[in-house]
């Protein structure tokens, strides 16, 4: 009967085929994704981005570290390593010869396939003679002659051998393991052991208790429990956060603590130079007695970010430490907009207690953006331009071009615009327009419907409606052409319409969103029990005018009504009969059509909507280049819908991290109150976009 049979590796052969695949399953995925990226193409890209973006911090600090770094040549180096150990392994195996060869009698007894009996007695004998023992040859080999004689001569042994391939018959299943001899040898036991015991018993449990100790600590956005506890703790506390406090608390975070955070650090030096940038700085609530933000790390944490913000100069050690606090800023400012989610929707669900106020949450977006930007909440945004200084600004804010923002300076001739910034030589103008040209510009159009009503159009006070928003981004650059396309139309329009011609591109937007505010708050408070069949959509995309319409068709209706009597007494009965079917088929035809145009409507976006869920986009969107900022940071944004009336929050903000051209975002919301979609960036300029309700 057939069994098993293991058996250890004495030559060791099969060892190398383990190895082989063991060494290839490691190096041909590591090459895949540790390999450098070509440095030529990275010294090409660098190069394209100096004359926008040269002057930025992270563009100095990614050309210092381009010209230390030995990492990519190490990772090269260690790459390369292991590709020769695994093509030395292929290449031993594949000189290794086959250890299992198929039984075959004819070539043990030197005969062809196919010889004859009589032959074969022949060739046996002749071997037989000169390997019998007693002859003085081989007992080894004369049991193989003996055995393949009888294979091709005896009945059961040759059916033995057709069927099984051995003349015995069916033999144990032979198993061979990979690993060779000397393991299990009795003399190398302890040295085994030993091994084993410290893999297994020392190693493997200090290093998945490490990252399991590890792994707990920190959020899924990597951010620490701790920390997260402490946001929610004073969002609790103080629903109603200013600039100052919320600097506090962002800065109070564990991430800055070196007895959380290896990266943070405390220097000797910062009893001296700490206290003396707290001098520069003012007042900065440094008497608060309330822990954590009386505590050294919290308060070092502060006062490099209010420095960061004031643009100040600090020394070599200290401005380390100012990159690492301004780098983890976002992540953290992010995780308090969260934390200030979850206390709005336990308030919404639970009650009891207040929710974070809108302005809360807002300024923690604000509050990265400034700390992108490096300017404090009351400068200027035309300082985040280069070569732009405070003494600039008084020929930018004179009563001849009352330039505040980046949309007024967008807005502006080119002629007045050079004229204006005739500080600047032609150089640096032009540094200045590139950079202004790579700003973001994005617009927005919304669509609202009620998915789970018959009239998915119609909106009433209370009803679950679904907010489609739409974003277009377009670079500062395609505005500028735009304009310069559209400045001799606007000049002949100005000569008819006097109105149009003050009209610019930046107001477009808020304007179309206040002309349809008023309309949309008689919509959401009227409702008629059968809708009009006729549908007006706005330029934002809600539907409105139907309430209206029905309306209007009423009043006409009660108004006219004797003088339509008058007309219809003209017409005979039959052609008054004839001309009110023809006019009912059509009516229906139209109404069919909108509902089937509506069905149509409403399956695509359902299908988009799952399409969304299923794909997985990356985080990867534009790339934002500061002056002052230590990363190349991608340009995210948050959307949400706010009541201005009652500072609160309609829907959790949703971030926006995979907006390359165009983007579409379903926000659910009940209406009422003055309902505002707002549109923040977290990168270089803050945007308001949407309509709003008042």
């Amino acid at each position: 009967m057939a069994g098993q049979q293991f058996q250890y590796d004495d030559s060791g052969n099969t060892f190398f085929y383990f190895l082989t695949s063991f060494v290839g399953l490691i190096v041909i995925p590591a090459t895949y994704y540790l390999w450098p990226r070509d440095q030529n193409a990275e010294q090409l890209r660098l190069k394209s981005l100096r004359r926008v973006h040269g002057r930025c911090l992270w563009y100095r600090l990614r050309l210092m570290k381009s010209q230390q770094s030995i990492v990519p040549t190490l990772k090269k180096a260690a790459l390369l390593f292991g590709w020769a150990v695994f093509l030395l392994l292929a290449y031993k195996v594949s000189k290794l010869d086959r250890e299992y060869q198929e039984y075959n009698p004819y070539e043990v007894l030197n005969l062809d396939p196919g010889a004859s009996l009589s032959e074969i007695k022949k060739q046996y004998r002749v071997l037989s003679l000169k390997f019998h023992p007693d002859k003085g040859g081989d007992e080894a080999t004369f049991m193989r002659i003996a055995k393949a004689h009888a294979a091709l001569t005896n009945e059961q042994s040759r059916q033995n051998w057709e069927n099984y391939g051995n003349p015995d018959g069916p033999g144990a299943t032979s198993f061979g393991i990979a690993l060779p001899a000397w393991i299990v040898d009795q003399k190398n036991s302890m040295l085994v052991l030993l091994v084993y015991g410290l893999a297994f018993m020392v190693i493997l449990p200090v290093v998945v208790g490490t990252w399991w100790y590890r792994s707990i600590r920190y959020s899924g956005d990597q951010i620490l429990i701790n920390t997260t506890q402490l946001f929610m703790h004073f969002m609790y506390k103080t629903p109603n956060m200013n600039m100052k406090r919320l600097a506090m608390v962002l800065t109070a975070a564990f991430e800055f603590d070196p007895r959380s955070n290896k990266e943070a650090t405390i220097r000797p030096t910062d009893n001296i130079e700490v206290p003396q940038l707290i001098r520069e700085l003012g007042n900065i609530n440094v008497k608060k007695k309330e822990p954590p933000f009386c505590y050294p790390y919290s308060l070092k944490a502060r006062v490099l970010v209010l420095a960061h913000l004031a643009r100040m100069d600090v020394s070599e050690e200290l401005e380390e430490d100012q990159r690492f606090v301004v780098r983890k800023s976002p992540a953290l400012l992010q995780e308090m907009i969260n934390v200030g989610c979850q206390l709005t929707m336990m308030a919404n669900s639970r009650g009891g207690f207040h929710a974070p106020r809108l302005v809360t949450i807002e300024n923690c977006m604000k509050l990265t953006q400034m700390i992108v930007q490096g300017l404090q909440e009351s400068k200027s945004p035309l300082l985040q331009l280069p070569h732009f200084e405070e003494e600039h600004l008084r020929y930018c804010i004179s009563k001849k071009y009352k330039v505040r923002s980046l949309q007024d300076l967008v807005s502006l001739k080119d002629s007045d615009r050079r004229s204006m910034l005739r500080f600047l030589g032609e150089e640096k103008y032009d540094e200045v327009m590139a950079v202004l040209g790579s700003f973001p510009h994005i617009t927005m159009d919304t669509k609202l419907q009620v998915l789970d009503d018959e009239d998915s159009n119609n909106i009433t006070a209370g009803s679950i409606v679904t907010v489609t928003v739409t974003l277009t981004r377009k670079r500062m650059a395609e505005v500028f052409e735009k304009e310069q396309e559209s400045t001799p139309c606007l000049a002949e329009e100005a000569q008819g319409d006097a109105s149009k011609s003050k009209t610019k591109v930046w107001q477009n937007k808020s304007k179309g969103a206040k002309k349809t505010a008023k309309s949309k708050k008689k919509k959401l408070t009227k409702k008629k029990a059968t809708p009009a069949p006729a549908k007006t959509k706005q330029a934002n995309g809600n539907v409105a005018g139907n309430v209206l319409a029905k309306e209007e068709e009423e009043e006409a209706s009660d108004k006219g009504s004797e003088s339509d009597e008058g007309e219809a007494n003209k017409d005979s009965p039959s052609e008054r009969d004839e001309d009110s079917d023809k006019q009912s088929d059509t009516e229906v035809d139209e109404m069919a059509g909108d509902d089937e145009e509506e069905w149509e409507a409403l399956q695509q976006s359902i299908q988009r909507r799952e399409r969304a869920l299923l794909e997985t986009k990356s985080k990867v969107t534009h790339p934002v280049y500061s002056l002052y900022f230590p990363e190349e940071k991608q340009e995210w944004w948050w959307l949400y819908i706010a009541d201005r009336r009652d500072q609160t929050l309609v829907s959790m903000p949703y971030h926006v991290c995979t907006l390359k051209d165009t983007e579409e975002v379903s926000l659910c919301v009940s209406p009422y109150g003055n309902i505002v979609i707002i549109l923040l960036s977290s990168g270089t300029e803050t945007t308001w976009l949407g309509f709003e309700d008042s």
